[in-house]
């Protein structure tokens, strides 16, 4: 999988660098590559924000440098991608947008080519959407019911969630079953050793042995968390 991350902020992603997806980066899994969205500017002090039409508080990020972005890195430049017949999906940051979920990472895991633009101040001139449906899948995505300052922090998580679910960056591939929100239910508590620490005792259940027993426990455990913390994924 390609991905693009445009920002003013490229240093943002240099803890992408890291850990599994650093890995998955340097064994060819993963062509991850950020770019600075100033590149695209032509004046001495690299504006990429102006006065809102309309008036109003704050800036709005202009679209030239926008869409000369997206022409080189998706579009008609002859530095974009080799076209193999899937679209690219370019993915905005909002508030406005629809609500990122592990449905969503597992569905844009399978895509061959994802852009995300990082906006900041007010937001992105409208019309870059609109020019950027010309060129792929457009979605706009919200990590929640709340503001952040710009797009990079949505996007480093969204990033991390898609990235570990492309075969052969997780080592267990198991493990990524068992998780959150993956069969629709919180995940079960986890211990380790020692089986007592500070007169807490590890549920005797899973010192056992007895796996079609542990197997109930967990079950047991996912609902009870998911009714207490998260009652509407069970429809309550």
């Amino acid at each position: 999988m390609r991905v693009d991350v445009v920002s003013i902020f490229p240093s943002y992603f240099d803890g992408l660098a890291l850990s599994l997806l650093g890995k998955a980066r340097d064994a060819g899994i993963l062509d991850l590559r950020v770019h600075d969205l100033r590149d695209w500017t032509h004046d001495r002090h690299r504006t990429v924000d102006d006065t809102p039409y309309g008036g109003g508080a704050g800036m709005v990020m202009k679209p030239e440098p926008w869409g000369l972005a997206l022409d080189e890195l998706v579009g008609v430049s002859a530095d974009a991608p080799a076209v193999t017949g899937e679209r690219p999906t370019i993915i905005f940051p909002s508030p406005a947008g629809e609500l990122f979920t592990q449905r969503t990472a597992r569905e844009l895991a399978m895509r061959e080519h994802l852009v995300f633009g990082c906006g900041r101040y007010e937001g992105i001139d409208e019309r870059v959407f609109e020019y950027a449906a010309e060129l792929g899948e457009v979605r706009l995505i919200s990590l929640g019911d709340y503001v952040l300052n710009g797009g990079e922090v949505a996007v480093m998580a969204m990033v991390e969630a898609i990235g570990r679910l492309i075969p052969g960056v997780v080592g267990n591939p198991e493990s990524l079953v068992e998780e959150s929100h993956e069969d629709g239910l919180l995940e079960y508590p986890s211990y380790t050793k020692p089986s007592v620490w500070r007169d807490r005792a590890v549920p005797d259940v899973l010192l056992s042995g007895n796996h079609g027993a542990i197997a109930a426990w967990r079950r047991e455990q996912q609902l009870e968390r998911t009714r207490a913390r998260r009652p509407d994924l069970l429809g309550e």
